[in-house]
Order: C-alpha cells, then structure tokens, then sequence
C-alpha cells in the first residue's frame, strides 16, 4: 500500500508540474493503470513467496538454536569428562602415594625390628626377617604375596609384645665369660634378659658385646646368680631386678684402676709414670734431707762467741762442732780464723756456705725437668695414640669402634697422665724450693751474725784495752 501511495504522490506530482503535456498524451493514465496492476501482481507474488521463506528461516533459526543447544550439552559434558578423569588421576595418585607410605613404614619397621629385639632372639626371627626384607624384590611374587610376608613380621613382633607381658623363655646358645658357646635357655624378663646353660654351669645377664655375634653372659654375684639358674630351669624362683636397665653393671664395668690407665696408655704411659714415681721418692727424699739439715741457733752462736772472747778456743771449736753439718763446719771455720781480718773470716765463712748449697739443692732440677717434661710425653702419647687411631681408621674405616678405642684411650690417657705427674711435681719443686732457699738464709744469717759478734767484741776488747793503758 506504500509503494500505491507513493506511486500515486508521483504520479500527481508529475501530473501536476506536467500539466501542459496531458493533452500531449493522453494514455499516462492508461499506462498507470497497467504499473498499478503489475505492482499488484509483484506485490502478490512477494506475499507468496515470503510465507514460505519466513517459515524456513523460523525451522532454520529453531534448528540452529537446537544445534547450540546440544553444543553446549556436548561441551558440558567433555568438561564433566575432563573433571571426573581428573579427579580419578588425583584419587589414584592419593592412593599410590598411601600404598607407598604403607609399605616405606612397613619396611622402616622390619628394618627396625630387627635392632629393637635382643640378640638372644635373632635365631626365632631371622627366617621370617630375612624374607620380608627380599620380598619387595622378588619379581616372583604378587603384591598381595610380598605383603602377606611383611604382615606376618608384623603379627610375630605383636606376639612378642604379648609375650613379654609376662616374661617368656626359649632355648638358645650364649657365649660364657670365658667365650665358650653353650647351649641353655634364655629368660626374657622386662628390659632383662638371662641365661642359664642345660648343665647349669653358666648362668647371669645376657647382653650384646661389639664384634661378638652371639650373646655373651656378664657375670654376677653367686647369690643373684643361683637365684637365676633355679628361676630359669625350674620356672620358679626369685629373679634380680635393675632398675638402672643395665647402666649400673656397664658403669662398673667401665671403671678403671690407675694401672688400667697406664696401660691404655701404651709405651708412653709407662714411662710418664716410672718419671712420676721417680720425682715423687727423690721429693721424700728431699725433704726429709732438707728438715735434717743443721743450722745454728742465736743462742749456740752466742755461746761459741763467749768461749772466743775468752779465748777459749777449744771450747769454742767443740760447741761449732757438736752442732754438726754445713754449720758447725762453718762455725769451726770462723772460730780457727776468728783472729783474721773481717775480709778474710767472711771468705772462710761463705766457702762453707758455698759447699753446702749443691747439697741442699741437689735433685730440685731433676724435678723441674721431670715437672715440664710430664705434658710434653702427654702430647707425645697423644699424637702417637692419633696416629695408631687414623692407621686403623685407614684400614678398617669408622664402623669398628672397639679397635679404634685403643687409639683414641693412648691419645687421652697420656694427656691424663702427663697432667697428673706434672702438677704434683710442680708443686713439690717449688716447696722444695723455698725449703732449701730458707735453710740457705739461715746459714747465711748465722755467719753474719758470727762475723759482727767477732768483729763488735773485738773492737769492745780494743776500747778496754786503750782506756786501761
């Protein structure tokens, strides 16, 4: 109808500005009525022709909304896929890494287990250890079969723990004190276990001892040691109970003696010792040579010097005499050249005092030597015992801690000993020292005194002598 309109407004228009040409030609409405009744055909035909287009672009637009719609159902559904298969590779990886901390812990305990049991048990277990250790290798067996065989360690620790509830027995064989192997039943009662041979010869504690691969029985006192024997064969009896869990017997077993320390001290130790021994008779001796020796007394002094000023010499020289030694020499000394000058009687004086200091300081350097010499043999027993330690360490590596105690017992002892004889000696010089010093100083302070007692009443005999005249 709008394009009617239109044509019509045309055509009006036209009709209008072409006024003057209507006469001109008289068929334009003919002709308009013609295009009017073609364009109602056009327009009839693009009616007919729309109805079925509009209804295949309606199925098309349904069909392509049907279409997205299983798209998306489509991608829903790989998404969902892709979420569950996800989801399943975590879950299976979970399971993987539990099924693999089950069998890491099954097999830290079999490995365990093994160290946990006492040695006396090892024989019982062994079978059963031994296979559960090879199983997780052996391509012959199912994972069901290796785990069975770790299960069935599992449930004999279990039966042990059962067990020692009550304390159990079973036989075995032990080595003796005197390393015999015997054969005898073990009693494991606690955190102790006990042997008692079939004859019941050896008996007591049962422990574990390096480089022994059998268990080793430790002795004990007859009266805890019979109690033991007639528990274990009889089944009945009183049974000794440590509470220290066997530290008690290793403490006892560990103490030492002063010449177990020498010897583990070696060649050095020895020698450190035989020095020590040697200082300590010379410093006895010493002493005892030091309190003997003799020195004069204010009062013997004045005595002798009475019997000079009176010219008594022989009295004189039996008194310096009857106090025996570096003194009553050095006195006579001084009594025979009490006439002399005073330069000449203290000459003949200090040559007594000069021969008796060799006596009372003889042997105080042998113990100064012996005193710095101790810790230098220490460091030399030292470095020997590291040297013999690395040797063993080069030969046998680090797993053998017994032969390495020999070397590292020589490198610490001799240290030990060479501080334990040094000290004393030390000490004892220094004594010595001051002892023989002060005894030096009373010979001296005698002589002075004799020389000023000459010296002053000669001088008083001179003053007498003069005013009389």
């Amino acid at each position: 109808m709008k394009r009617i309109h239109a044509f019509t407004v045309t055509f009006g228009l036209v009709g209008l500005l072409s006024a003057p040409l209507i006469a001109q030609d008289i068929n334009v409405d003919e002709r308009l009525e013609d295009a009017l009744k073609q364009l109602d055909v056009v327009n009839q035909e693009i009616r007919n022709e729309k109805i079925p287009l509009s209804k295949a672009v309606s199925e098309i637009e349904t069909k392509v909304v049907r279409l997205e719609r299983e798209y998306d159902n489509l991608l829903k559904q790989r998404d969902s896929r892709t979420i569950d298969l996800n989801s399943l590779e975590r879950q299976v990886k979970q399971m993987k890494d539990q099924a693999d901390f089950v069998q890491n812990r099954l097999n830290e305990f079999i490995s365990e287990f093994e160290g946990r049991i006492n040695i006396s048990e090892l024989p019982a277990y062994a079978e059963l250890i031994s296979a559960a250790e090879l199983a997780p290798t052996n391509v012959n067996l199912s994972p069901e079969q290796k785990r069975a065989l770790q299960f069935d360690v599992i449930e004999a620790a279990m039966t042990r723990v059962e067990n020692l509830i009550g304390g159990y027995a079973y036989e075995g064989a032990a080595l003796s004190p005197d390393m015999e192997l015997v054969d005898g039943k073990f009693a494991f009662m606690g955190p102790s276990v006990f042997f008692s041979s079939n004859d019941g010869q050896v008996y007591g504690l049962v422990e574990t001892q390096l480089n022994a691969a059998d268990p080793v029985v430790v002795d004990l006192p007859d009266s805890v040691d019979q109690g033991i024997s007639k528990a274990i064969q009889t089944g009945a009896g009183n049974m000794p109970f440590d509470s220290t869990l066997g530290k008690a017997i290793k403490v006892a077993k560990a103490e030492k003696h002063l010449m177990a320390y020498v010897e583990d001290g070696g060649e050095v130790g020895y020698v450190i010792i035989g020095l020590g021994f040697i200082a300590c008779f010379l410093a006895l001796f010493k002493c005892a040579e030091i309190f003997s020796f003799k020195v004069a007394m204010p009062k013997h002094i004045d005595a002798i010097l009475d019997d000079v000023d009176k010219g008594d010499m022989k009295a004189a020289q039996d008194k310096a005499n009857s106090i025996g030694g570096a003194a009553g020499e050095m006195l006579a000394a001084g009594v025979v050249n009490s006439e002399e000058k005073r330069g000449i009687l203290e000459e003949m004086m200090f040559e007594r005092i000069l021969k008796a200091r060799p006596y009372l300081e003889r042997f105080l350097p042998f113990l100064a030597i012996t005193a710095a010499a101790a810790p230098l043999l220490g460091l030399l027993g030292t470095v020997i015992g590291m040297i013999k330690t690395f040797q063993l360490i080069t030969i046998f590596g680090t797993g053998d801690a017994k032969s390495l105690s020999t070397g590292i017992s020589e490198a610490l002892v001799t240290t030990a000993l060479g501080l334990i004889v040094a000290i004393p000696v030390l000490i004892l010089h220094g004594m010595l020292s001051r002892m023989a010093k002060r005894k030096l100083g009373l010979l001296e302070q005698g002589a002075v005194a004799f020389v000023n007692g000459v010296m002053s009443r000669r001088h008083d005999n001179k003053g007498g002598s003069e005013s009389t005249h």
